[in-house]
């Protein structure tokens, strides 16, 4: 007999693999806005060319990190307001169902 805890289990789960591919999104998007950025510093920025490689791969890596955790979240957050309508819907559904059974059907119908 499936439990309250098995459902909790599932949304869980469907909530970090949605916050996953927010962050894989969000790597992708602003590590390419980094890199840009970096491009356009070597090109014109005489301070960022003579910056060691490695400072080069912290910036980049950084702007990733962050732009994975905004996404992320903005998508956990998404998915949260999701569920809450389902369950809104749901246990609105559950009310009339009950009301009808309880009542009848309206006769217009």
């Amino acid at each position: 007999m499936p439990s309250a805890n098995d459902a909790k289990h599932v949304e869980a789960t469907e909530a970090s693999w949605e916050a996953s591919r927010g962050a894989v999104t969000g790597a992708l998007k602003w590590g390419l806005a980094t890199a840009v950025l970096g491009g356009i510093g070597y090109a014109v920025s005489p301070v960022y060319r003579g910056l060691t490689i490695q400072f080069k791969v912290y910036l980049q890596m950084s702007g990733m990190v962050l732009g994975s955790m905004i996404e992320a979240d903005s998508r956990l957050r998404q998915y949260e307001a999701r569920v809450r309508v389902q369950r809104r819907v749901a246990r609105d559904q559950a009310y009339w169902e009950r009301f009808e059974r309880e009542y009848g059907k309206d006769e217009d119908e």
